[in-house]
């Protein structure tokens, strides 16, 4: 079984066996560029350094080997104070290293490449269960989320008068011998994964490939780029596309990479607030944000308000108010609003950590591109799909009953087209695509690629997990929401739908829409 089709996220259990020298680590480590090759561990004993001691229990990042003054050693850092300090640990370094507990979540394919270490089996925590699986999984009923994984290695391999990849597995047995230097390699085929085409300087697009090992998959343009085809790849570059989900209360969801191509347009739905502290997130100063309550909150202070299911309220402005908590004077933050009465308004002012619950009510009836929605709404925003794209075949968004567009993101393209008849070109995907190529010629017949064809990518909850990781890599988290005050605990009702839907068509509402 390849494991790699075994889905699911994973954590990966810190070893218990220690590591006796910096040597034994770094042959049996992966130490690398990428964010995969950092691993991270510590001393149960100080370590006393030239410039710097590390203290016993402190994590020590390995970011690369080189050689210094003629030794071979680790680049190393630790954070202290929020302040990176770098040093060196020669290879000859002894002592007892263990690894750190990694909070990360990966594929099973990332910690076969990157987090087994080498003689050793590594054992991995199920962090969430993707929804693929069905009776024919073989883990047990009663089975934990603990599995101990053992690599099992197999070497990919051309012929010389093969066109396709050989698949050679490593218990084989079978006497090899390197005739290397009785033959001339550029007569062998040079399979290229699409990561390897992408690392290829600009200058050398485009280029005229065959496909050796085509990917999974029915849909298009996947289904299309087959083994055997021949294709041009006219350029690389980094796209943006918008990350939406499915909205529906059960799982699993769908979800979508959507290219700012697409040309179908978009109305609102209504959007869902958990907090007195999202109201203020979603606030905007192009137009305000009118909801209404469907849970009641009852407030310990009586400076501010008590809410109760079916209120209806204008968002204002964030802002500080004096209460008095335990018999002294505090300032807190707070929510402005406006409630919505039957013939005027209120003001009124709700506690920021208030755990409620609101519904957003919709007057904007407009019809959306999806760049106006980017450009004019912050995300997250809940829409559905007005006016399908007339220029896909299929298109998916239209029979989805409502979307959340979640963030924009942008990701590693290859444009190409079929070589035989380049009527339409298609973006592919370099790092979600299992695809190898060898290349047939370094210049494309048709230069000027044809007219580029939409395609929206529907992506496997795997892969949604991974491209909201790697892209949330380079946000700042976001703040955290104020803390409730110590006090007695308040009740928080929940209320049936149906009290809620009646006041969802209120009619007399001041608001403003977008110029």
């Amino acid at each position: 079984m390849n494991c790699f089709l075994f889905l699911g996220l994973y954590k990966v259990v810190a070893d218990k066996t220690p590591y006796v020298s910096i040597e034994e680590i770094t042959r049996k480590v992966s130490i690398g560029p990428t964010r995969f090759g950092h691993p991270c561990f510590y001393s149960p004993e100080d370590i006393k350094l030239a410039n710097i001691t590390i203290k016993h229990g402190e994590q020590i990042t390995f970011n690369s080997v080189e050689e210094v003054n003629g030794t071979m050693a680790v680049n190393c850092g630790v954070v202290r104070n929020n302040q990176s300090h770098s040093f060196t640990l020669p290879f000859s370094q002894e002592g007892e290293f263990y690894e750190c507990e990694d909070d990360q979540i990966y594929t099973l394919k990332e910690i076969a490449e990157w987090k087994i270490p080498k003689c050793r089996n590594r054992i991995v925590k199920l962090s969430n269960t993707l929804h693929t699986w069905d009776s024919s999984n073989p883990l047990p009923e009663n089975f934990d989320g603990c599995l101990i994984l053992t690599p099992v290695y197999e070497v990919q391999a051309v012929m010389k008068f093969r066109k396709d990849i050989v698949h050679i597995l490593s218990d084989l047995d079978v006497e090899v011998k390197d005739i290397t230097d009785c033959y001339d390699i550029s007569s062998f085929l040079q399979p290229l994964s699409l990561e390897d085409v992408f690392e290829r300087t600009s200058k050398e697009f485009p280029m005229v490939a065959e496909i050796m090992e085509g990917p999974s998959g029915s849909q298009k343009p996947y289904n299309l780029l087959y083994t055997g085809k021949e294709i041009i790849i006219y350029k690389k570059y980094q796209a943006t596309r918008v990350l939406a989900s499915e909205i529906r209360s059960d799982s699993p969801k769908r979800h979508f990479l959507i290219p700012m191509s697409y040309k179908g347009k978009f109305k609102r739905r209504p959007r869902e607030f958990p907090t007195a502290y999202d109201l203020e997130i979603a606030r905007s100063e192009k137009e305000q944000l009118h909801v209404v309550a469907t849970k009641a909150f009852d407030s310990p202070h009586k400076e501010l308000f008590s809410v109760s299911v079916g209120d209806q309220f204008l968002v204002q402005q964030c802002q500080t108010s004096e209460v008095l908590y335990e018999g002294r004077k505090k300032l807190i933050d707070v929510l402005a609003c406006e409630q919505i009465l039957s013939d005027t308004y209120k003001k009124v002012l709700l506690p920021m950590y208030m755990e409620g619950g609101f519904v957003e009510v919709i007057h904007d009836k407009k019809q959306y591109q999806l760049s106006e929605i980017c450009k004019e709404f912050r995300l997250p925003f809940n829409v559905k799909v007005s006016v399908r794209d007339l220029s896909i075949e299929e298109d998916v968004l239209a029979a989805v009953p409502g979307l959340q567009f979640e963030e924009e993101i942008t990701d590693s393209y290859l444009l190409i087209s079929s070589a035989s008849s380049p009527v339409e070109s298609w973006e592919i995907p370099v790092y979600r695509l299992n695809m190898s190529v060898h290349l047939l010629s370094k210049d494309g017949q048709t230069v000027v690629p044809p007219v580029t064809k939409t395609t929206v990518e529907e992506i496997s909850e795997e892969q949604y997990y991974m491209v909201r990781r790697y892209e949330n890599q380079t946000l700042h988290p976001p703040p955290r929401p104020p803390k409730k005050p110590t006090l007695a605990p308040k009740p928080v009702f929940a209320v049936p739908k149906q009290d809620v839907s009646d006041v969802l068509q209120a009619p007399k509402v001041r608001y403003h829409t977008l110029s």
